[in-house]
């Protein structure tokens, strides 16, 4: 095997790992150069990848102890996917497959709008890892923003209309918009269930401040009215959400994309819900969101 090597992407984050193949062992001196390109690049693309759940997990569970995969908004079937009973509390999947008209995993064919995975836990995951098992031939990119690089260009205005304010991050609805399960509509965003977390948070292993956001819908800052709260959050989503900080993830089988969820966001554009498209995610267990 050729020695690890990586290749930016030329985006605003993100960079490509050849080299490794990881079906086998990743020595502790391999990891650790895909540790420095991670903290560097902030999302790592490995394609061509072989995997199966254990093997995935194995490799995710290198960047610390797995989270449990979120609650869907509807039941699914497993049994069309590659999870496996003994895996299937780890494993997230996120297909638009369906069998008997049930949902084989989540999320459909639809566009999901920019988010952070997990934000409405208290301990929202620091990593997630996502592996194509099917692919459309067209349709279902990822995009991804660099939130680092959108707290360091805030206005001056806003940097210091963010400082010290926290954010309610909504529980209730996936990035689909979908209700979960046991959950009801709120009407009033003060009263919005989920986790509070700072605006800017600061990265415990880089020391670099991020903008911290979420999803937009349901979201309320603290201490202010609703509609200021409304004003600022439009503002910083505007600017957080331009396309220079952001780079497109266009899918092949067998490609293994990770990123650091304390400081990029991301969504998926739509896709021709005739086509098959499964993926599995592995979601790390994070820690308290430190204020920036």
């Amino acid at each position: 095997m050729c020695a690890m090597w990586v290749q930016p992407t030329g985006g605003a984050l993100g960079a490509d790992v050849y080299g490794v193949d990881l079906s086998q062992p990743v020595s502790d001196e391999t990891f650790q150069k895909i540790l420095d390109a991670w903290g560097e690049h902030l999302v790592l693309r490995f394609s061509g990848q072989k995997l199966d759940d254990p093997t995935l997990m194995k490799f995710s569970a290198r960047f610390g102890e797995l989270d449990r995969a979120p609650v869907l908004a509807a039941d699914r079937d497993n049994k069309d996917t590659a999870a496996t009973a003994d895996v299937i509390d780890w494993i997230a999947v996120i297909s638009n497959l369906k069998k008997d008209g049930k949902p084989v995993g989540g999320l459909g064919s639809y566009e999901l709008v920019w988010h952070t995975d997990m934000s409405y836990n208290p301990l929202p995951p620091r990593a997630s890892l996502l592996y194509a098992l099917e692919v459309p031939p067209d349709g279902g990119n990822t995009g991804f923003l660099n939130m680092y690089a959108a707290y360091e260009t805030l206005p001056d205005k806003l940097k210091r209309a963010v400082e010290g304010k926290t954010c309610i991050h909504d529980s209730s609805r996936n990035s689909a918009g979908e209700l979960r399960r046991g959950f009801q509509t709120t009407h009033d965003v003060t009263k919005t269930p989920g986790a509070v977390h700072p605006l800017v948070r600061l990265h415990p292993v880089t020391q670099k401040k991020a903008l911290f956001l979420g999803r937009r819908p349901g979201a309320y800052v603290h201490g202010l009215s609703v509609e200021e709260s409304e004003e600022l959050l439009n503002a910083i989503w505007a600017h957080a959400t331009q396309e220079r900080f952001a780079w497109y993830q266009k899918w092949r089988i067998g490609d293994l994309l990770m990123w650091d969820n304390r400081c990029v966001m991301h969504r998926r554009d739509a896709f021709d819900e005739s086509l098959r498209r499964v993926m599995h995610r592995t979601q790390i267990v994070g820690e308290p969101v430190l204020a920036g």
